[in-house]
């Protein structure tokens, strides 16, 4: 992997991790990927060339490319992902003749000048080591009406108490990782790259809920990229007491009490960078 990859991200998400990472993440609300479709300005016959960067498992390319509004509108979709793991579980996984993944960056996509009607970053953009080279990248391979879309699904932890708890005792294996809840992004919209070349944010967000069981929000924090480089003490204890909070349930809001089936409250965020 390229060294300005972060090392967390290289090791967290590296090849033996990735089956349970796309099985267990949440996929996206289908009113986020419409409103998605509606940002670019292409006119028909539509004829979107959109760059995936940042492009994991496949779990947003699949999504994009099964959406009744997307599934006719894509000309040709580009994945770019730096993990070797990833990459490969994206080839098996993802299934059009229009979509197509290489190795990449965030500031080095390989992507051609002026040929991206769209770029988006799917649950990734919080791993970029530097968001001016991105930004400055991203303006590059724009076309001049294009626009940059990153977005995220995070756990709701204002819905219930259990999912608090949850987040609350996940974060104490963080050790400074990259993340999305601590707002280090926000700088990113200030760097004079940004500033130059894109027009003010537009945000977005959904509320909505996915399936969980115990075994569900389990692995769902095992898929974490520094929760599966612990060493397996770590991981068994913070296993039983994910188990206790799932137990103890604060709040949760059951579907079937009898199959043991509940409610994950989640948020999707979409943040927009229209390109000058």
């Amino acid at each position: 992997m390229s060294t300005n990859v972060h090392v967390i991200s290289q090791t967290g998400f590296g090849t033996g991790t990735n089956e349970l990472y796309d099985r267990i993440r949440p996929s996206y609300p289908a009113e986020s990927l419409s409103h998605i479709r509606q940002i670019s300005k292409s006119t028909a016959p539509l004829n979107i060339l959109a760059v995936r960067i940042g492009a994991g498992t496949g779990i947003f390319t699949r999504a994009l490319l099964a959406h009744p509004e997307w599934a006719t509108s894509i000309g040709t979709l580009r994945a770019v992902e730096p993990s070797d793991g990833m990459r490969d579980f994206w080839t098996k996984t993802v299934k059009d003749d229009r979509a197509t993944i290489v190795n990449g960056t965030f500031d080095n996509t390989g992507v051609e000048d002026g040929w991206a009607d769209l770029i988006v970053i799917a649950q990734a953009f919080h791993w970029c080591l530097d968001h001016g080279k991105a930004f400055a990248e991203f303006s590059r391979i724009l076309n001049k009406d294009g626009a940059v879309v990153l977005i995220w699904n995070i756990e709701d932890r204002k819905a219930a108490g259990w999912v608090a708890q949850l987040c609350d005792r996940r974060e104490v294996h963080e050790k400074a990782t990259p993340q999305l809840r601590l707002d280090g992004l926000r700088q990113a919209f200030s760097t004079p790259e940004y500033t130059s070349l894109f027009h003010p944010l537009e945000e977005k967000e959904w509320a909505y809920n996915a399936l969980a069981t115990e075994q569900i929000v389990t692995d769902r924090v095992l898929s974490w990229s520094y929760i599966s480089v612990l060493p397996p003490d770590e991981k068994a204890k913070l296993t039983e007491d994910v188990k206790v909070i799932i137990e103890r349930g604060d709040g949760k809001a059951w579907i079937d009490k009898e199959e043991g089936t509940y409610q994950y409250p989640y948020r999707a965020l979409v943040v927009v960078s229209r390109k000058k």
